[in-house]
Parts: C-alpha cells; sequence; structure tokens
C-alpha cells in the first residue's frame, strides 16, 4: 500500500466541525460521572496579620540576641582577659584573692541575670504579642467555624 500525500486542492481542514474534547456524559455505563468542578472559596481574612508575625518575630530576636549577649559577652570579656591579661589576672583585690578568680565567680551571678533578663523581656514583650496573634486565630478558628 502506498502513502499518496494530501492533493493541493484538497482543504486542509475538514468542511465540518470537529469535536476536540470527550461528551461530558460516559459512553461506557460502567465509568463514573465526572466530577463537578469545586465551587470557589468565599474570600476570608487570612489567619492574622503578618505585620503581627513580623513584630512578634522582631521581639523575640531581640530577646534572644541581648540574652546571648550578656552571656557570652561576659564570658569573651574573661577568656581575653585572661589570655592576654594576665598581670590584671593575677592582680589581687581584697584579702589576697586574685581579679581571675573575682571574676570567674561573678560570671554565675552574669548568668542569673541573662536568664532575669530574658524572662523579663518575654513577660513585657513577647508573651503579650503571642497572646494578641494566638486571640486573632482563636477568633478566626470560630469564624471559619460559624461559617
Amino acid at each position: 500500500m502506498s502513502y499518496d500525500p494530501p492533493h493541493p486542492s484538497y482543504p486542509s481542514q475538514p468542511p465540518y466541525p470537529v469535536r476536540s474534547s470527550y461528551p461530558s456524559s460516559p459512553t461506557y455505563p460502567w465509568q463514573p460521572p465526572e466530577p463537578a468542578p469545586p465551587a470557589p472559596r468565599p474570600e476570608r481574612e487570612p489567619l492574622g496579620h503578618h505585620s503581627d508575625l513580623r513584630v512578634l518575630r522582631s521581639a523575640y530576636r531581640w530577646q534572644r540576641r541581648t540574652a546571648t549577649l550578656t552571656a557570652l559577652g561576659y564570658f569573651t570579656l574573661f577568656l581575653v582577659l585572661s589570655a592576654y591579661a594576665p598581670g590584671v589576672m593575677t592582680r589581687t583585690v581584697a584579702d589576697g584573692i586574685p581579679a581571675g578568680l573575682l571574676l570567674a565567680l561573678v560570671q554565675l551571678p552574669v548568668t542569673w541575670l541573662a536568664i532575669a533578663l530574658y524572662e523579663h523581656t518575654a513577660r513585657r514583650y513577647v508573651d503579650p504579642l503571642a497572646e494578641r496573634i494566638r486571640r486573632h486565630a482563636e477568633l478566626d478558628a470560630r469564624r471559619g467555624a460559624a461559617r
């Protein structure tokens, strides 16, 4: 069987409309019906406000940095003095106690101070912001359940 190319006088498009999609009803009885398109979702206010979350993140970041720099800053100062200023660390302060020992003993209260600073900023700044966002989320959830 040979293949003959289409004759130039024949139209490239058929004279009748060609249906490009399948019928919407099933061709065979055992085929399930086509699913209905999903209903458009109603416009809804987003959960929480992005600016609130940004403020909470920055408050929490400030809290972490302050507490961390307090504790690590003092510890770094102690290490630098130990390595580069041994004369300062061996100098006696009171009753024959060397300054290095006194600075080492002060490190524990400085760590407690960092913890207290962390808790204070949490109670004063971060927790109220988180509580406000939590309340907004609960209100949004109740609104969504009422619909």
